[in-house]
């Protein structure tokens, strides 16, 4: 049986290739092979390609109409291959067997197309999936604008909030003094102007943290070792931990230096040990763990560059935070504490300051597992190799001298109130002040030829700005000091190369604090 079915499909005897019918013409023979070659080839590359889309696009409605396809197409394919071979040899029983499983596979992709029609018309077209992007980026920019205006209010009423308990103290304190230098006990007023000042203090702070927040603070940074840093601040650490929770501290011997405001990473540290210790009101562990680590490109922290890194890791054993918190952790004013317990924003300063300083934080936490807080910061050469932008300035008023400076000082600041005070405060320490209120006096003044001791200058000003000013010292009277004071400066000083006569002193400061600065400056300068 076999025999006879293999001799029906191949057998040739009694019947004529096709070439026969055609009379062997060359041209018709050449004709038929080439068209058959190039549409069999045609037709079994369209299945490769479909088999391609089906494997890699999963996602694609109706893939056994797309298989199905596929092997119609074959089908047809091997037709003209046959058709071809058909040309000199009469293979016409295999060929009858192609073209009925091809008829098969033809009806059944036929009767699947019409059965899906009304889905396949159902389908979006290219215009209607444009215009239904088009309004889910209409919707998504309409919920990001009310998550904005959502952390704008909260921003907002944590500052008002905040703001207006400060002022209180002030105003309340300013009526307790009025009443009693009315009522002839000045000498009792000491109470109300400590609070003023205690006020004016967290004021200070909340901006600072604030400007921190936005990547707008002003920093100071130096080049420090993070080892000893972490190392100097032990004791300090374990006063604010207490005696119910361990202070461990793991300080691998370090390759890398980092660049960054000392007292900007002392507080950073310091408020992630808070956070840790109310974290463990029954006691626990704290971990301080530095190390250098060699980073590559990582997709789940944006903005992290490739790169030599010093971490600075703080782990507790405390209660943890659920997903939902953690992925808050750095809005400000967002706090999981009670209220009068915490600000909410410790950790949103902690993400502006290391943003800040070029570098970037991760947080690991579950509930129950305890928290770990990995800050990275861009690894530095060694102290020898680097220069610093700034020595850390000491004021240590006991230890200054009382003598009096003979010179002349150039004090430029654009608020009247703020000018008169420094202007005071200078004349007193001895120098003959000359005040301008805008930029532009400032530096007519600068670039005269009268003489000039000192220059307290004001960052943000009308016109001609204190970072200007300072170059033009630098660049007219390069021995000049020069002090820069600012509350905000933008980003003017972010690329400034502060000189060795050069300091920065932020808003708001103590006279005292302004006048050792100025001695110090003014005894290096002598020197």
């Amino acid at each position: 049986m076999l025999s006879a079915l293999s001799e029906w499909l191949f057998g040739a005897s009694g019947l004529a290739p096709h070439g026969y019918c055609l009379l062997w013409e060359p041209e018709l023979i050449w004709l038929y092979a080439i068209s058959d070659t190039a549409i069999a080839v045609a037709y079994f590359s369209i299945p490769m390609a479909l088999g391609i889309i089906g494997r890699r696009r999963r996602d694609l409605i109706f893939p056994p109409m797309l298989w199905l396809f596929a092997a119609f197409i074959m089908l047809c394919g091997t037709t003209h291959w046959l058709d071809l071979a058909t040309l000199w040899t009469p293979l016409y029983g295999i060929q009858g067997v192609v073209k009925a499983a091809t008829a098969l596979a033809s009806i059944s992709t036929a009767i699947v197309l019409w059965w899906k029609l009304p889905d396949f018309l159902s389908l979006p077209s290219i215009a209607q999936l444009r215009d239904a992007n088009a309004a889910l980026r209409e919707s998504e920019e309409r919920l990001a604008h009310a998550q904005k205006m959502e952390a704008i209010g909260q921003l907002t009423g944590g500052i008002a909030h905040d703001f207006n308990n400060m002022l209180q103290v002030i105003v309340g304190s300013i009526s307790v003094i009025e009443h009693q230098i009315e009522i002839g006990r000045a000498q009792d007023i000491k109470p109300a102007v400590a609070a003023i000042q205690k006020a004016a203090n967290n004021a200070s702070s909340l901006i600072n943290r604030l400007l921190a927040f936005s990547l707008r603070q002003t920093l100071t940074p130096r080049v420090i070792e993070p080892g000893r840093l972490v190392a100097e601040m032990e004791e300090l650490l374990r006063r604010t931990l207490g005696p119910e929770i361990e202070l461990q501290l793991r300080l691998a011997p370090a390759r890398w230096n980092v660049a960054c405001d000392p007292s900007q990473l002392e507080s950073a540290l310091l408020n992630l040990a808070i956070n840790a210790r109310d974290a463990m009101p029954e006691g626990g562990a704290l971990q301080i763990a530095t190390a250098d680590r060699e980073l590559i490109a990582d997709p789940d922290t944006p903005g992290a560059q490739p790169g030599n890194y010093v971490e600075i890791a703080v782990t507790d054993s405390g209660e943890g935070m659920t997903r939902e918190v953690l992925s808050r952790v750095f809005e400000p004013f967002f706090t999981t504490k009670p209220t009068g317990k915490g600000t909410g924003l410790g950790l949103s300063q902690i993400y502006g300051f290391v943003k800040q300083s070029g570098g970037f934080v991760r947080i690991e936490s579950h509930p129950g597992g305890g928290t770990r807080v990995r800050i990275y910061l861009p690894g530095r050469g060694p102290v020898k190799d680097c220069v610093a932008a700034e020595d850390r300035p000491r004021i240590e008023a006991a230890a200054l001298s009382e003598s009096t400076h003979r010179g002349k000082a150039l004090v430029v600041e654009d608020q009247a109130e703020v000018r008169a005070q420094i202007a005071e405060a200078v004349a007193r320490m001895g120098f003959t002040v000359v005040e301008a209120s805008e930029g532009l006096a400032g530096l007519k003044e600068l670039e005269s030829d009268a003489p000039l001791d000192l220059l307290i200058t004001d960052v943000c000003l009308p016109g001609v700005n204190g970072r200007q000013l300072a170059e033009t010292a630098q660049s007219k009277r390069p021995e000049l000091p020069v002090l820069l004071i600012t509350g905000y400066a933008g980003n003017s000083l972010e690329t400034l190369r502060l000189a060795p006569n050069m300091q920065i002193l932020r808003k708001p400061f103590l006279l005292d604090e302004l006048t050792a600065r100025v001695r110090a400056m003014a005894g290096n300068a002598a020197s």
